[in-house]
């Protein structure tokens, strides 16, 4: 054996060693968030806050069994049931106030650092935390619908507090070990609620469910969670046509459209998350994302595309709210954004949406926060 050949023998074993040192060290990385949530408060008031906290919303902890919207409608789920959707959101009433408020707080200590917002946050999540809130094992769709859309808004809300550069929660970690300790029992179960579904009821929803899965992953640095957010994002990925339609939100009749639209945030989130750590969902199926964005965009400016598709005239209620297109920004910083796209996001800047924690431009395109309508 030559020289060179007797060092090659002798180094194969440690340069083996190097490169799976190397691979389990990229797999080890720590979990983090879009460069946006790294921004430091924008500035510190010295004056205290007069108003104080709001009063927290009761934490949850009765059966998560509500009633839906769509009650007594049929399988395709499009009928509004006027008198069921007001028992449901009086029956909700506690675990939306609390995701507006957390969302609310985040923001507004985010924009002018007043401890107090900051208290009041952590306060009202603590609290829940040690009452085990949302936690409930007796739930029916509807319930376990709005425990991950709680999730979602909460830690996504949180996610902004942990990573940024003004390091607020570092005085604080008695109570975010509770906090997250807690958010990570959401998310386990939230995992179990919505895990393995037969493809035929795997809709919108599945996608919102990996979106506070990912945003959990995040806030407590686990990759259990984010493998499990990816995989449900790839199952929602392949489930986009050639056409850029979803066939379960298809069957939705007239809110097929509005339903294409709401399946948008949880997947965009989830593709722009998962970027920020090495994995690049852009290309699944052949660019699925892009295709259900581009379907949508198109259907808003001319729904006859939907209407030929199902048979239905669309109703586009939804589509003329403009936080309801808070996709767009993180679809726009993965994609070329088509220039009619850009038109819209940049008409509907800032946009604000609290199951998707807060101001998403102040997150994705700073210079339009403040709602500069230009380009």
């Amino acid at each position: 054996m030559n020289r060179a050949n007797v060092l090659k023998h002798l180094l194969a074993p440690t340069l083996l060693g190097l490169a799976m040192f190397a691979a389990n060290a990229q797999a080890a990385a720590p979990l983090h968030p879009p460069q946006g949530y790294l921004a430091a408060v924008d500035k510190f008031k010295t004056s205290p806050n007069d108003q104080g906290c709001q009063a927290m919303p009761a934490p949850y902890t009765q059966s998560l069994q509500f009633r839906s919207k769509y009650e007594g409608s049929d399988k395709t789920r499009s009928t509004f049931n006027a008198s069921s959707d007001k028992a449901f959101r009086d029956a909700t009433k506690d675990i939306t106030n609390m995701e507006r408020g957390i969302s609310k707080q985040v923001m507004v200590y985010m924009r002018d650092g007043n401890p107090q917002e900051l208290d009041c946050t952590l306060n009202w999540l603590t609290a829940w935390a040690q009452a085990d809130a949302l936690m409930s094992k007796d739930f029916n769709h509807t319930g376990k619908s709005m425990r991950k859309w709680a999730l979602g808004s909460m830690a996504s809300a949180y996610v902004r507090l942990k990573f940024s550069d003004s390091h607020p929660l570092a005085n604080h970690q008695q109570q975010t070990q509770v906090i997250e300790a807690w958010f990570g029992r959401l998310a386990d179960q939230v995992v179990s609620d919505w895990n393995n579904l037969p493809l035929d009821h795997t809709n919108n929803h599945s996608y919102w469910a990996a979106w506070s899965v990912m945003a959990t992953s995040v806030a407590l640095d686990r990759r259990d969670l984010f493998d499990w957010a990816v995989k449900e994002y790839k199952i929602g990925a392949n489930q986009v046509d050639a056409d850029g339609f979803l066939p379960n939100e298809v069957k939705r009749q007239q809110r097929a459209l509005a339903y294409h639209n709401y399946a948008l945030p949880p997947l965009s989130m989830i593709a722009s998350f998962a970027q920020a750590n090495g994995v690049d969902l852009r290309q699944e199926n052949n660019g699925a994302l892009k295709r259900l964005g581009d379907k949508v965009l198109a259907g808003v400016k001319d729904p006859s595309i939907f209407e030929a598709k199902n048979g239905k005239d669309q109703d586009m209620t939804d589509l003329k709210v403009d936080s309801k297109f808070a996709w767009l920004e993180p679809w726009c910083s993965l994609y070329s954004c088509p220039p009619d796209a850009l038109q819209r996001k940049h008409e509907g800047q800032p946009f604000k949406t609290f199951r998707l924690g807060g101001d998403l431009t102040k997150v994705y395109d700073p210079e339009h926060e403040k709602g500069n309508k230009g380009s």
